[in-house]
């Protein structure tokens, strides 16, 4: 094995790729076993050097530590995500608890953690350069924060909660998604998908046909409550069974219910920000992240839930004026009659604007030629290298001049294998000291027409793939001494910003008249439409960041419970908690109810799932900057690449924004947006 393990080595093949034609199933336990032990090693041999800590003697060497673990770990939990099996299943909730309890044997190390504070007490008298400086910084944090700096006995318990979470949160991720492949909706004939185009139904088909279901077509679920569909079928106990599927995640008993886990998790987490020294989890979350308290988040969110609750309401009482007297608007029937009204208002079809999104010309004429049009970088596909599923496609990426950047790798298709949502993974991150290259992966959750038939995208799922790449973008771009500061390892309420800001350029212009052609006519995407779309922006805002906020508020009330309170009944906490900010309209859901929140309970984004809404305040300021600044041009794709994507996390990120900006970002471009001034 120590001859033929893939991950005991670096890849030889262009990038570092992972050579995926040789991992086998058997290659992964031994690889983490070594990769933990192999770095325990190199942290041992930095603590026992009897000579003062330095710089060199300690950053340094960390930083270099753990390859194998870091290859092992990048390429097994993207499977895990991406192409999981009954193997991986049982292998990660194996590993997740030895890997909380590796990180805990670095983290709450003593004899390092006093050689990381001898450091840092005399970081003014070192002469580092700034991205060293910012690097003793991070360290100290982290590991104070960690709880580095707690008794034995204390850290003891803290390893305890630590290893049950990782276990629990795995958990969660598990049975949401067997529940969710459970529950997708099977329908006996094409007259229940009446609405749909043929390439939906054609998806619908094949979905059956995978499942053993020939002549019959499945509707799989989606990540968040409401599904692209709901828009266009016209039958609407069909819409209703599909939103009810979708709300029943978690909670159907059995195996696969996650109320349990959501109760324990929360209570796991509160107990061990006490132990921490914080009141609550969102405290502790939030005290590393730009917004500093939950208080700032509270005081944002909070300014933005009243305008938006109104135009939520007026917007529902627009819609059941359109139904018979008496009736009332449902949450399968709000996107049904919200694309009917937008049509009349504004002649904006969103099921007529599919033929001009076939997917390979939003690739190659959207995504691809914005990224060339604004940065100088070229795309080129490489089938001569093996991705880890037959659907994965690599592409190699260069600079303007031709100089190598990275691989980017897109898997488009939903499978059952696949969790749900939409996503970027590194599986190698750029870092001059070690002198590794970036390969970065795109997963989203289309749904795959037969074989033959054109992959049509919805707006949502075009706009989705315009975001996710620019967080590809983000990983590729950042060039950074250090492996800490690779990629898009900044702040959780910064990190989408970047990939916000990439949503600009789909609707742009000169990329939108590039790539929007109808696939069967070949003709161009009427400028008319595209106005429309424009002059529509703020249509349907009232719901749009109703959802949101709900899921972020109920996140951060989930996380706002202390180590003394007592809660044990889900529906009952999260019903409180919506009504207490007023989002709890039964015609709106929030985007995630509590037992398919994956975002907040197995995603990395617990108290944090704000960040999508923090980071749009950037978005928007920079989308002005933008527009004052001449548009898409290759001076200004420079300025953003050079002084926000390039720095990955090797500065404070809003210290990276003024540099960009010229100045802090203000908030009046995001409630534009949202119709939520005056």
């Amino acid at each position: 094995m120590a001859d033929t393990n893939p991950f005991f080595s670096p890849s030889a093949l262009p990038y570092q790729l992972p050579p995926f034609a040789e991992i086998r199933d058997e290659h992964y336990r031994p690889a983490f076993e070594r990769g933990f032990a192999e770095q325990l090693a190199e942290v041992e041999a930095v603590t026992a050097s009897p000579e003062p800590a330095t710089f060199e003697n300690t950053f340094l060497p960390l930083e270099r530590s753990g390859g194998v673990l870091q290859r092992v770990a990048e390429v097994f939990f993207n499977k895990s995500s991406s192409d999981s099996t009954d193997f991986t299943n049982a292998l990660e909730e194996e590993i997740a608890p030895q890997l909380a309890a590796h990180q805990d044997a670095i983290l709450l190390n003593p004899a390092l953690y006093a050689r990381i504070a001898a450091v840092h007490d005399q970081l003014d008298d070192l002469g580092l350069d700034a991205e060293s400086r910012y690097l003793v910084e991070r360290y100290h944090t982290e590991f104070t924060l960690a709880g580095a700096g707690l008794d034995d006995a204390d850290k003891e318990r803290l390893r305890e909660y630590n290893q049950r979470l990782s276990t629990l949160t795995t958990r969660f991720e598990k049975n949401l998604l067997a529940d969710t492949n459970d529950l997708a909706v099977v329908l006996d004939s094409t007259d229940e998908l009446d609405g749909l185009g043929e390439g939906e139904i054609s998806a619908a088909a094949e979905a059956a046909r995978e499942r053993g279901l020939d002549g019959k077509y499945v509707v799989s679920l989606v990540l968040p409550t409401g599904h692209p569909w709901l828009a266009s079928l016209t039958r609407r106990d069909v819409r209703e069974r599909i939103m009810t599927a979708s709300r029943s995640r978690g909670i159907r008993g059995g195996d696969n219910d996650n109320r349990a886990l959501v109760l324990e998790i929360t209570r796991l987490r509160a107990e061990r920000a006490r132990l921490l020294g914080f009141d609550t989890h969102a405290a502790f979350v939030t005290a590393d992240q730009t917004a500093r308290t939950p208080q700032a988040v509270a005081d944002m969110l909070g300014r933005l839930a009243p305008p938006a609750a109104r135009n939520a309401r007026a917007e529902q009482d627009d819609l059941e004026r359109r139904l018979p007297e008496g009736d009332s608007v449902q949450s399968w029937d709000w996107a049904h009659l919200t694309d009917a009204v937008r049509q009349e208002k504004y002649d904006v079809d969103f099921a007529a604007m599919r033929p001009y999104f076939e997917a390979e010309r939003v690739l190659h004429d959207g995504v691809f030629h914005a990224a060339t049009s604004l940065y100088g970088i070229t795309f080129e596909e490489r089938p001569d290298l093996v991705a880890y599923h037959p659907e994965a496609r690599v592409f190699e990426v260069r600079n303007e001049d031709g100089s190598e950047l990275g691989l980017y790798i897109l898997d488009l298709y939903t499978r059952d294998s696949k969790r749900g949502g939409a996503w970027m993974n590194p599986l190698i991150s750029q870092s001059e000291l070690l002198g590794t290259p970036t390969v970065v992966v795109n997963n989203l959750n289309v749904p795959k027409p037969a074989a033959g038939e054109p992959t049509l995208l919805t707006y949502d799922e075009t706009n989705t793939l315009f975001h996710e790449f620019g967080h590809a973008l983000h990983g590729l771009f950042a060039h950074v001494t250090y492996p800490k500061f690779a990629g898009t390892n900044v702040f959780r309420d910064f990190v989408e910003f970047p990939s916000q800001v990439n949503e600009m350029w789909m609707l742009w212009p000169e990329i939108v008249e590039n790539y929007a052609v109808h696939h069967v006519t070949g003709e161009r995407m009427p400028q008319e439409l595209v106005d429309r779309l424009h002059a529509s922006e703020s249509f349907n805002e009232g719901f749009a960041t109703s959802e949101y906020l709900a899921a972020a508020l109920l996140d951060q009330a989930w996380h706002a419970i202390t180590a003394d309170d007592t809660v044990e009944d889900v529906a009952a906490f999260e019903a409180k908690a919506l009504a207490d900010v007023g989002l709890d309209a039964p015609a709106i859901p929030p985007r995630y109810a509590s037992t398919y929140f994956a975002h907040t309970f197995s995603g990395g984004y617990d108290a944090g799932y704000y960040s999508y809404i923090w980071s749009e305040v950037l978005d928007a300021d920079t989308v002005e900057w933008f527009k004052e600044n001449g548009g898409l041009s290759r001076a200004n794709g420079d300025r953003f690449r050079s002084r926000l994507l390039g720095v990955g996390g090797s500065k404070d990120p809003l210290e990276a924004y003024r540099d960009f900006r010229g100045r802090d970002a203000v908030i009046e471009p995001l409630l534009k947006r949202r119709g939520l001034g005056g």
